[in-house]
């Protein structure tokens, strides 16, 4: 019995030896890789499985690129090597590559996006579909916005959601911007997309799923119940399933209309819809539509939300560029809304002497040319006039 329990004591310390050997091995290996033609950037890999990945994301003030980059690029330049996101990585602070990953899209790097935004996104959402796919859904979605943008109904709604939200401060002694900008941007979001109107039960209870999801959207990917990833999945199952709900009461609404003029009337309206355009189009299926729901409801929530909060931010900072409103370019780039994007190097690629490895990931990221002393004279400052 004694024997029997060593040798499985032998065997259980034997497995997690070779496990960690595994796990070390792959993650040091790469570094060992040499191409033909060029040379793989400088850089480290950090500890095995996570890397840099903490130390990377580690928040920093927007208009600082933080002490990874500021450390890195110091150390290695401005395209170095790293291991982010399980994954061998090549970080790009160079503009010139940046702009040359950017073009190449689908035919030398592809989007990356971490396998568990996946099960967050869904597998047909337009921010992780690659190839054929995204190409498809891309024009869908350009040619939907482009004919709801046109529509005069647009602006008019717009306008009196502003109003419903400024009249809505008038009895409030303090108000905190940012959660305003985001209610604006949220019922802004349903009202095109889905036809609802902030008063409605749906809408309110979108909102509540929405806010579980984006907590979830950037969190430890361990699907426990409880855990804010676990929480995101189960509220992206409910949005859908509402939204599931709407489009089937649309369709109802279609099919029962006896064409008296109050019908007219109403279906005059609804054909500037959002919705109802979707529902038209035959190149997306059924999931593909619900999905570019939460596309929409995603794209445009956390980062219109977030400009309109860095432009109040900024004005109150700078009166001179109040009086005048140039403000947009310059809140973006010192804003940093989108710090950087995902991409996959589909085969090798050489540029400037670099070798980028086929299946590395690319980190292109923009806070570092934004806030480049070399691009930009005083690039820490908000200084509106440097775009005239």
């Amino acid at each position: 019995m004694a024997e029997g329990d060593s040798c499985w004591v032998v065997v259980l310390v034997g497995g997690v030896v070779g496990f960690i050997l595994v796990v070390v091995l792959n993650h040091f290996w790469p570094l060992l890789f040499k191409g033909k033609g060029g040379t793989v950037p400088k850089g480290s890999f950090g500890w095995p499985l996570l890397g840099e990945t903490v130390s990377f994301l580690k928040p920093h003030s927007s208009n600082s690129v933080g002490a990874f980059l500021h450390d890195h690029c110091s150390r290695y330049g401005k395209v170095f090597k790293s291991h982010l996101f399980f994954s061998p990585t090549v970080v790009s602070c160079d503009p010139e590559l940046n702009y040359f990953i950017l073009q190449s899209e689908g035919k030398l790097f592809e989007c990356s996006y971490p396998k568990p935004i996946h099960g967050i996104l869904g597998k047909v959402s337009m921010l992780v579909a690659v190839g054929d796919t995204h190409k498809r859904l891309r024009n869908a979605a350009l040619s939907l916005v482009t004919i709801t943008k046109s529509k005069p109904e647009f602006l008019h709604d717009i306008e009196n959601i502003a109003i419903q939200i400024l009249d809505s401060w008038k009895n409030k002694p303090q108000v905190i911007f940012c959660e305003e900008a985001r209610k604006f941007t949220f019922n802004v979001i349903v009202k095109q997309v889905l036809g609802l109107t902030p008063e409605e039960p749906e809408t309110s209870e979108i909102l509540e799923d929405f806010l579980t999801f984006m907590r979830g959207l950037i969190s430890l990917p361990l699907y426990i119940p409880g855990t804010p990833y676990a929480r995101a999945v189960q509220a992206r199952s409910r949005i859908s399933s509402t939204v599931k709900a709407i489009v089937e009461k649309r369709r109802a609404g279609r099919r029962n209309n006896n064409n008296d003029d109050d019908d007219d009337n109403n279906n005059s309206k609804k054909n500037s819809d959002f919705l109802e355009i979707l529902l038209s189009v035959d190149t997306l299926s059924e999931d593909e539509k619900v999905s570019f729901v939460l596309d929409s409801l995603l794209g445009g929530y956390e980062t219109t939300s977030l400009l309109m909060c860095m432009v109040v931010h900024f004005l109150s900072h700078s009166p001179a560029a109040l009086q005048q409103l140039k403000v947009i370019n310059e809140a973006l780039r010192h804003g940093n809304v989108v710090k950087f994007v995902h991409r996959k190097a589909l085969k090798d690629v050489k540029y400037k002497g670099y070798l980028i490895p086929s299946g590395w990931k690319v980190l292109p990221v923009f806070t570092a040319v934004h806030l480049d002393p070399s691009l930009h004279a005083n690039a820490t400052q908000f200084h509106p006039w440097r775009w005239e």
